[in-house]
This record gives structure tokens, sequence and C-alpha cells, in this order.
């Protein structure tokens, strides 16, 4: 066996300042909404402790607000009072144990601000009274007297770093966070020494380095993130930055870079990029920007497998490589590298669904296919079944592969039965959804995990009550999916009706003028529309909702909704079916009632959930045995849930 290593270059050390970081992989900064109160807590500890230990070399710690108005939401750290310092020595000391280099964004957001702790209408502050179209902030325009307080609190919650061990800081100038609100002369419109020219608008980032440097010495390292391309009409692009970058260079020991903006729609998709952007995506602009620059760089931008990093660094477009979601997917993904078992390791989807869009939602980080992340005080240990059973596992989609895999880790002797002859139930019909073909990895990885597990892979199996009770089963775990849900429609003509998931396995699909009816607001709707109009027909989404795609994660529903107006898909929101003729659909508008009617249309596509494939009268069948519904046969979800249903199922058991 060879033990030539896969990945040399991703596995060389890296000095950054003093500080030598043991490898070039850097678990970015990214909210959790796992800390409390503003303050360091046990499930952040344990988050970034897991990724620590399984050999990332560069731990960038989430925001931490420098002042008090940098509370852009209400769970995020804040390092502007000295009380804050135990906490991060906790986190410093888990995660420098383990070998990996610990260092800290600091923010103000400007005008940035999502939300207030109260509820009310946040107070934000920017450069200028410049609008923010995203979240619709006015910002007040900061005076002199109170730059100079923001100033001095970077430099202070920087000494707080340096006093907690932490070995470097990193300024957000990315994403249009208060430095780039400077930066920018379209939202900058100042007319004293901070606006104006170029040497102006960057002088209040200049000054907070300064600053930094003037309480913390030359041990910390500082590095600043910054947007290559703001990927907006008004925002900055590559020359700037390399501009700003050139002009600090002297005074910085690292630059990471990223895209987009929080201030714009379109800007704000580039935060998280979802699977629709290659891998990688970025590494062209990193290095138009590497030949005017010194400064060492981290590049950020679905770089999610080891191969890809290598050839990022190898390319010079960067010396280390954000590999934040491929790291919230598998935390343990260097160390599988490091062994070079690349086949192990599981593959960030770029889904965006448990990752940012439960931080959306105000809830702790997590991964649809890795739902311990986030959930390291419960589920670090999977620990070993005090009594060991005979475990079924009927139905190999999602919920049951995740199922199978835990059960028998824990101990359990496990059989998963599957009726057809592959696993992968709905997910394999995902993949075929427009722009959702990497989807499909759910599914490719659930298999090479339950190819290292010691389950019984039975397919092509139907399987009785009778059969497992004569087996000796003592447990099941019924996981047989669901079947397309039908609204009652009045059938008053022949109008040619579909469910949708009929057209992801048909030869041919409909023309002329096909509505599609999507009462959910997920992928399904969205991306059969995108398909037919693709195929040449005209096409009416019509959405029982207040937008399309109203239950996707933003930047993934703003993504889609940009492809659905290019197609010139008509959209007609708050609209609820109720009947058919020969070339009519006829809708009530959900919030007055009044009728809705679409005319001249050649067939309707229904996108409307799903039923459970166990029915009450099912279960009473199983009642000689123990058995627990899990995904979409207990009640018709997303593969987030089901793949949890998996995992808490069996650790009960």
């Amino acid at each position: 066996m060879s033990t030539e290593k896969l990945f040399p270059t991703l596995f060389s050390p890296f000095k950054i300042g003093q500080h030598t970081i043991p490898n070039r992989i850097v678990f970015t900064g990214h909210d959790t909404c796992l800390p409390e109160d503003g303050v360091v807590n046990d499930a952040l500890v344990a988050y970034l402790e897991k990724r620590a230990r399984h050999g990332t070399g560069l731990i960038v710690l989430q925001v931490s607000g420098v002042h008090e108005t940098a509370r852009y939401t209400s769970h995020l750290l804040m390092a502007n009072q000295d009380e804050c310092i135990p906490g991060y020595r906790r986190l410093a000391e888990a995660c420098q144990r383990h070998g990996s280099v610990l260092f800290a964004q600091l923010l103000h957001p400007g005008r940035e601000i999502m939300e207030s702790a109260d509820g009310l209408k946040p107070v934000a502050y920017s450069a200028s009274n410049t609008p923010q179209e995203r979240f619709h902030v006015m910002p007040r325009a900061l005076s002199q007297s109170m730059i100079k307080e923001i100033i001095t609190s970077f430099g202070d919650a920087a000494r707080r770093m340096q006093q907690a061990g932490i070995q470097g800081v990193e300024i957000l100038a990315s994403h249009g966070y208060l430095p780039a609100q400077f930066l920018s002369s379209h939202v900058n419109s100042r007319n004293d020494k901070y606006g104006g020219s170029f040497a102006n608008r960057i002088r209040f980032l200049e000054e907070i380095i300064d600053e930094i440097h003037r309480q913390t010495g030359d041990k910390l390292a500082v590095g600043v993130r910054i947007s290559c391309d703001e990927r907006d009409e008004d925002g900055m692009n590559v020359g700037d930055a390399v501009e700003a970058l050139k002009h600090l260079e002297n005074k910085l020991d690292y630059a990471s870079v990223v895209a987009g903006t929080s201030s714009s729609l379109g800007g704000a998709v580039h935060i998280v990029p979802p699977m629709i952007y290659e891998n990688a995506y970025l590494k062209d602009e990193a290095l138009s920007m590497r030949a005017g620059l010194s400064l060492p760089l981290i590049l950020t931008g679905r770089i999610n497998q080891p191969h890809e990093a290598e050839a990022v660094i190898l390319s010079g477009a960067a010396d280390l490589c954000g590999m934040t979601r491929a790291l919230i997917c598998d935390p343990a993904m260097p160390s599988k590298a490091m062994d070079n078992d690349a086949d192990g390791i599981r593959a960030c989807i770029g889904c965006n669904q448990a990752c940012i869009g439960r931080f959306h939602r105000g809830l702790p980080i997590s991964c649809i296919q890795y739902p311990e992340s986030g959930r390291e005080l419960q589920y670090d240990d999977i620990g070993t079944a005090v009594h060991p059973r005979r475990v079924a596992v009927i139905g190999g989609g999602p919920a049951g592969m995740k199922a199978a895999v835990i059960a028998s880790a824990r101990g359990h002797q496990v059989t998963l039965y599957e009726t057809s002859p592959r696993l992968g139930g709905q997910a394999n019909l995902a993949q075929l959804l427009p722009h959702r073909a990497e989807f499909g990895g759910l599914v490719t990885n659930l298999q090479e995990e339950l190819k290292r597990s010691h389950v019984e892979v039975l397919t092509h199996q139907n399987v009785t009550p009778e059969k497992l009770i004569e087996v000796g089963y003592e447990h099941v775990l019924m996981a047989t999916g669901a079947r397309p849900y039908s609204p009652p429609l009045e059938r008053m003509g022949s109008l040619p009706v579909s469910q949708a998931i009929e057209l992801l396995s048909a030869t041919t699909l409909p023309g002329g003028h096909v509505v599609v009816y999507d009462s959910q607001g997920d992928w399904i709707g969205v991306g059969i529309a995108e398909m037919l109009a693709k195929s040449g027909a005209k096409v009416t989404l019509a959405v029982n909702g207040l937008h399309v795609g109203e239950s996707l994660q933003s930047y993934v529903r703003d993504n889609a909704a940009v492809r659905l107006h290019n197609l010139g898909i008509q959209i007609k929101t708050y609209a609820r079916a109720f009947g058919v003729d020969d070339d009519t659909v006829y809708f009530h508008h959900t919030a007055g009632g009044e009728p809705m009617i679409l005319d001249g249309v050649d067939h309707l596509v229904l996108a409307c959930g799903g039923i459970p494939n166990v029915s009450p009268e099912d279960e009473d069948r199983w009642h000689n045995l123990p058995v627990t519904l899990i995904g979409d046969c207990l009640a018709p979800r997303t593969a987030e849930e089901a793949v949890y249903d998996g995992l808490k199922s069996a650790m009960k058991i």
C-alpha cells in the first residue's frame, strides 16, 4: 500500500504573522446561533473543538461585536467588555490543545442590521445616510467622535482576544459591513476626512488596524476579510479590493477573500453560495488579485473537497482555503484526507438548508447530511447500546439509511429492506431538478457510510409484519416515505393534470401553456417550472404563498427567482387552486377569497407535497412489533428532518 500523501501541499504548514498553521485548511468565521446572551457557551466550545480534534489547521471564530451598536442579530458574540475574556480563553484552550490555531473575527456591521434584541426597528449607523435595501434600513451617519469610539473599540476587542490567548484577529471589511461602507464611493458620501478621495475613504479601516497594533503589539496576527467583488452593480470590484489591500498590506499579516455583499439580494447570495455555483468559483478572481499583492491569501467559495483545495493552492490563487461547509458536513474531513481516505469524506452538497438556513431562522447551525453538527453536546459520542437488538429498517431513503448506519454503529444487528432496486428514495428524483444534481451526493455519501457499516442491505424486498416477527426482529424503524398529494379539485372538463414527480422521469414534457401549482414553496415547484420553460413551454407558476420559493433558504430562493424571471415565467401568488375545466384553472385569492382565473391552459402540474405511506390502519397491523415511524412516512417534510429522524430514532434503541 502506497504511503504517498494524496494532498501534500494542503497538509504542509504555513506561517501567518508569528504563528505557524499546521495545514492549509481553514474553518472560516460563520454565524452558528450557538452562543447565548452574547457569550461563549459549552455548545460553541464543543462545536469548534470537534473540528480542531480532527486536524483543522486554522479556525476563525464567528463574528464578535466590538461595540454596543454592532449588535446586528440577537445571538452574536460580543467582545466589548472585559468579562468576555474567560469565555474566549476556553475556546482558545479547547482548539489549541489539538494543535489548531485560533483567530477571531471582529465586526461592526454598520447599516447591515438584521434585527434587534427587543424586536423593535433597530438604530443603525453608517458612513452616510445611504439606505440598505435588503433589510430596509436607513442608517444614521456617524459623527467623527463616534467614529473614533468605534475605532478604539476594535482595538479594545483585539486586546481582549490577545489576553484570552487567541492568536489573531480578522477585521470584517467584506460583505458591505462598516469598513466596506466607508470604502464604497456609492455608500460613502461624506465630505470630511473620512469621505471623498480613496485615501479618505480607507482611513477608517486603516485607523482600525493602527489601533489594534497600538493595543496589541506585533505578536497578534492581524488580517482583513474583503470581498473581491460585491456582485452588485453599485458595489466594489476586484480592482477596488486590490487597491485597498495594496494600500494596507504593510500593516497586515494576511487577507481573507470572499465575494458578495449583505446589502442587496443578488450580492447576499455569495455570502454562502448555493450549489448552482461551481466549486472554487472564485479562483480566477483570486489569481488576478495575487498579481498585485504580496500578502498571504485565504480563499473561500465552495471549496468542498481536499482535491479542490490542493488545486487552488497549487494554482497560486491562495495560500490557504476556507472549507467551512465541508467541515460542518464532515468535521473529520482533515483527518480522513490526511489518511488518504478521500472516499470516506462526507461531501457538502451546497444546499444551504441547515447551515445558513437555520441561522436565518435564528436556530443553531446544523447540516442536513450530518445533524450531529451543532448538536455535539448530544451526539458527539453516540455510544454503544446497553442491550444490542436485532433491528429492521424498512425503506432505503435518507431517513432509513441514516437510521441503519447509526443503529449499526451502536452495536445493533441491522437489516435494511428496500422495495426498489436502488437506495435513495425521493432524493434520487430531487437531483433531477435543474441545478440540483449535486443533491444526489446525499445518497452517495450515505451509501458509502452503509458500505462501511455492518448493515445487511436487501433490495427488491417487500416485507410484512408477519415475516419480521418470524425472523425475530426486536425493533422496526419504518421509513417508507410518502406519495404525492392531490388537492381536491372540481373537474369540469378534460384538462390534463400531472404530478410534478411524474415529469422528472418522463420521456416527454407537456407543452403549450403549462400551469404549475405549487402549494409548498419548495424546490419542486420552482424546479419543475424552470424545467418546463427550458423545454419550450409557456409557464405560469401559481404559488399558494406570499412569494416564490417561500420555504427555501433565501440565497437559494433569490438565485432561483432570477432564473425564473429571465425565462419569462409568470408568477401568481396568494393562489389556492379549486377547479379546472377544458382549458382553465380556477383559484381563490388566499387572503381575500376572490376568484383568480387562468385560461388558455394546456396542462396543470401539481407540486403539492405528499401523504405518508403508512396510514393509521397500517400502524395497527404492526402492533405486535415495536415500530418507530421516521422520515416522510411519519410526516412529509424535507431531507433535513428525514436524516435527523434517522439519527434520533437509532439513538433511542
